[in-house]
Order: structure tokens, then C-alpha cells, then sequence
């Protein structure tokens, strides 16, 4: 026990589901280095613990100076869990919708996506972004109507009064969904930053039984998501490395069907050359 930590009493079986995580840190050397990285960049540290939520105590290892301090191996369990879920989403050629809007969430959100290659929301959730998905896609058509009056100089066709109302919606748009354009249908899966900021999400997905992973704080209900992911989610450092494995687990998933698809195809057709006419 670490000198400086109050330790929460724990039930047999909170300690019980601990132990795989235990033995893969044994023999895996890489889930050490995560452990340090997560530690340095601050995911163990909770709320206040007056502001935390009961239902996270099998989550919560002790406290230092009326802070909750996260236990770093749930942390790992959740992560762990959650990166092999995701590889498996990705190797089907499912979407991954990433959820986060809050202000210290948006960038590794916006970042991470891409380099995965999914859809993202980083500024804010629309009501039906899920429940009423063909009015989103309209919405994204005008997008690119506007898009392409500005790209062929169609603009100057309006008056100036019609055109500073059609770069203003252009603007509204772009930020609220750009994110969205490669979702062209219904993501299998949401990755949410903060469950408690994310709740028109979350009850969106719930309605149409859509997996939620989310990085929980110590003020979290967990009970809101299917696989909680347990950690610091209001440290920019923090989301950002949490944020990064997830998407690295995306990638892995991508190439492992990439590779599948390979093996899997048929072999191209062996082209045989007609016989040379007879110059005789």
C-alpha cells in the first residue's frame, strides 16, 4: 500500500476480478509500461471524494488529500477489455462513433479518429444524431451543397446579404458535423468521454442497443456504459493517452481484416500466351 493512500475497504469480489489483470502484468512487460505511462499522465486521479459516485468504489483504490486515487489496475482491466472489443468491431468493417465534447476531450477526439479512421463528435451532440439518422444525412448533403457553391466560385451569384448568411450556416454546420461525413449508416459502437456530459448519446445508443465504452471518473455512474473504462477524464494528458490506445486498437482491427481479406481472395487467373503463328 502506498504510504500516502487511505485504502477503501473492497468486497472478495472486486478484489477477485483483479486477478487476470494481475497475472497478464506478470506476463506481458508491455501492460507495465502502460501502467507507467497512465500513472505519469494521470489517470489515477479522481474527484473530490465528496463528489463521488458509490456505485465506483470496486474502481477506486484509496484517497490523498480528499481526492479519490483510481486503482490503476482496473483501469488496465477496462482499457484492455475494451481495446479487444474494438479490434473485433474494426476487423468486421463496422463504424466506431468517438464521443466527446467537452473542451479538454475535443482535440484527442477530432485527432484520434482520424487517424483511425472513424467519425467522430467533438463540438456537440445533436438530438438524433443517432434516433433520427436520415435527417443527419440531409444535413450533411447541404453541407456539401454549400461546399461546393464556395469551391466553384458560385457565390458571387447571391448578394452580399445572402452570402454572409450562407457562409454563417456553412460555419454552424462545419463544426457541428464534419465529424460525421464517413458515418453513412449506424455506428456499432460509441467510444464516449465522460458518460455524465455524454447523456444524449448514451440514451440514444441505449434505444437502439448500440455498445457504449466510456472513460468513467470517480463522480461517474458506471452503470451508464457497457464497458466503463475507469480514469482520469478531465486531464488533457490523461484522455489524450486513454483516447490513443483505444484508436490504436481500431488500426490493429482494420489491418487484421485487411489481411483476412488477402488471404481470402481468390487467386488472380494465370494469363497463358497463344502460340506464336508459324512464319512457315
Amino acid at each position: 500500500m502506498l504510504p500516502w493512500t487511505t485504502r477503501i475497504r473492497q468486497t472478495p469480489a472486486s478484489l477477485a476480478s483483479r486477478t487476470p489483470v494481475l497475472t497478464l502484468e506478470k506476463k506481458n512487460s508491455m501492460s507495465n509500461s502502460i501502467v507507467k505511462d497512465m500513472i505519469e499522465a494521470g489517470v489515477h486521479f479522481g474527484h473530490r471524494t465528496s463528489l463521488w459516485n458509490p456505485k465506483m468504489a470496486p474502481y477506486i483504490f484509496g484517497r490523498k488529500n480528499q481526492v479519490h486515487i483510481l486503482d490503476i489496475r482496473e483501469t488496465l482491466r477496462g482499457m484492455l477489455r475494451a481495446k479487444k472489443y474494438l479490434s473485433q468491431v474494426a476487423a468486421g468493417g463496422s463504424l466506431i462513433l468517438f464521443v466527446g465534447t467537452k473542451r479538454q476531450a475535443g482535440e484527442a477526439i477530432e485527432k484520434e479518429a482520424l487517424r483511425c479512421g472513424m467519425p467522430f463528435v467533438s463540438e456537440r451532440w445533436l438530438g438524433g444524431t443517432l434516433t433520427n439518422f436520415r435527417t443527419i444525412r440531409s444535413r450533411l448533403t447541404r453541407l456539401e451543397e454549400l461546399e461546393k457553391l464556395r469551391d466553384n466560385d458560385q457565390m458571387d451569384m447571391y448578394s452580399k446579404k445572402m452570402q454572409s448568411s450562407l457562409n454563417r450556416e456553412h460555419r454552424k454546420m462545419y463544426r457541428n458535423l464534419n465529424g460525421l461525413r464517413t458515418m453513412n449508416r449506424i455506428p456499432e459502437c460509441l467510444v464516449i468521454i465522460d458518460p455524465g456530459k455524454e447523456r444524449n448519446a448514451i440514451r440514444e445508443a441505449k434505444r437502439l442497443g448500440i455498445t457504449t465504452i466510456a472513460l468513467i471518473d470517480s463522480d461517474s455512474d458506471p452503470d451508464l456504459v457497457d464497458l466503463p473504462i475507469p480514469g482520469n477524464d478531465d486531464g488533457i494528458r490523461s484522455i489524450e493517452l486513454i483516447v490513443r490506445q483505444l484508436a490504436d486498437a481500431v488500426r490493429e482491427g482494420k489491418g487484421e481484416s485487411a489481411s483476412e481479406e488477402k488471404d481470402s481472395a481468390p487467386a488472380p487467373a494465370v494469363e497463358t500466351m497463344a502460340p506464336a503463328p508459324s512464319t512457315t
